[in-house]
């Protein structure tokens, strides 16, 4: 039976999540979710990567040749990265140094490439919007929700866009938590937390 648009969307949100439903496209979401601000940029840019890839190959999915496709997709992809990184570089330079390498690598991000490859390929362009749109809010939340705990708890505050939105005075914080191991650690955490409240860690 066919699912419907709205079942799209929200199947990327919890039960096909990119990063806990998936666990596909963690280097980059470990990487950037130690500043809430990095979080909420590189959320922002994959959605509107994946969502943009995933109209044009739908609405061209018939014209493309089976065999060539993958080449294809990435050509798509790599042209709204190409997009996203040289908005964020004019406009947002303080951020663009701090996610580095990470925007550009946007092109070979497993969720965006096999977003297009399952179902973008294969869905019309309504479909295949809400599914972009579930799968980046998805990963937004959950890189989100990781650097608030991480930045919190490794610097014992959050500063975005120049601002102290919280501050935790005469708080020593430990800052493995700012580290990648931290960030595994914050993962599994978040990972376990939520297979224990769908019922799947007994």
């Amino acid at each position: 039976m066919k699912r419907s648009v709205w079942r799209d969307f929200t199947i990327g949100l919890i039960e096909e999540n990119p990063l806990f439903g998936l666990v596909i496209g963690l280097c980059a979401a470990l990487a950037v979710s130690s500043k809430v601000e990095n979080a909420i940029f590189m959320g922002v840019a994959a959605s509107f990567v994946m969502v943009a890839s995933n109209i044009l190959i739908s609405v061209i999915r018939k014209a493309v040749p089976n065999e060539i496709r993958i080449p294809i997709f990435i050509v798509v992809i790599a042209s709204f990265v190409t997009i996203v990184d040289l908005t964020m570089k004019a406009f947002f330079p303080a951020v663009y140094a701090a996610l580095g390498v990470w925007i550009p690598l946007i092109v070979v991000n497993c969720i965006i490439l096999g977003r297009a490859e399952a179902f973008a390929y294969k869905n019309g362009v309504i479909r295949s919007i809400a599914d972009g749109l579930g799968k980046g809010l998805g990963y937004t939340l959950v890189i989100l929700v990781m650097a608030v705990i991480r930045e919190l708890g490794g610097t014992g505050q959050i500063v975005a866009f120049e601002n102290t939105i919280i501050s935790l005075k005469g708080f020593q914080p430990p800052q493995i938590l700012q580290s990648f191991p931290g960030a595994f650690f914050t993962f599994g955490l978040l990972m376990g937390l939520l297979r224990k409240l769908q019922g799947k860690g007994e």
